[in-house]
Parts: C-alpha cells; structure tokens; sequence
C-alpha cells in the first residue's frame, strides 16, 4: 500500500474523492514529475542538446504542474472542488504535450524520453479518471 493511500485512510474528515483513485492520481502525479525531472536532466546530457531545448522547457513544466497538484490534492481541509478541477484540467495538458514529444523523441532512439512519454500517458489518463468520478 502506498504512502498516499495511507495517508488518506487516516485522514479525519471526509472528502470529495474515493480514496483509491486519489492516491492512484497523486502516486501517477509524483512518477510523472520524477520522470520528467530525470528526463530533462537527460537531454541536457545528450549531444543535440540544442534540438532539445523544447522538450527540455515541456519536461520541466511538466515535472512543476504535475509536483504541484499532488500536493494540492493531498491537501483535504478546506477543499476547493474549483481548483482542482483547474489542476487537473492543467495536468492533463502538461502531461498530453510532453508526453507527445517525448514519444517522438523516444521513436528517434531517446530511451529516457519514451520512459518520460510513458509516465506522462499514465499521469494524464488518472488525472483524467479523477475529473471523471470526482466531485470537482
């Protein structure tokens, strides 16, 4: 079990997610922040770094929204149903354009952009899920 579902479980109140799903979005949230950190830290070691320099500037973008809405969504008290929406609303975005040109990098033989396109994919897709079943 994961520190996010823990940590929800143990959680005082009530909120407005299945518990399951949201820690499956925050855990998706963390992964794909991670992967494009270590993504961009990549390209900048790649010999074409100046071919690079777009998806270096999606993949820390990416990493930001995607760091910043977990921890948004950890945060229960005082809910804003409005405000999540928009971040994961953003997520998805950030998650969509990354992952696209990662994938297009990952095809020209960039492994570490293909791990990155697939964690973004993954990230998007749960994001998607939770706007789906959520009260936001």
């Amino acid at each position: 079990m994961s520190y996010a579902l823990r940590m929800l479980e143990t959680y005082p109140g009530d909120f407005g997610f299945d518990a399951a799903q949201l820690a499956a979005a925050i855990e998706a949230l963390h992964d794909c922040a991670q992967a494009c950190t270590a993504c961009a830290d990549a390209c900048l070691a790649e010999p074409q770094v100046a071919d690079l320099v777009a998806c270096i500037r999606l993949n820390l973008d990416c990493a930001d929204v995607c760091a910043t809405t977990a921890r948004a969504l950890s945060r229960q008290t005082e809910y804003k149903p409005e405000l999540a929406r928009a971040l994961l609303e953003a997520c998805v975005i950030a998650c969509r354009a990354c992952g696209d040109m990662c994938a297009h990098h990952g095809e020209m033989g960039m492994e570490h952009c293909a791990v990155c396109a697939e964690a973004c994919r993954r990230c998007a897709e749960a994001c998607e899920a939770l706007l789906a079943k959520a009260s936001v």
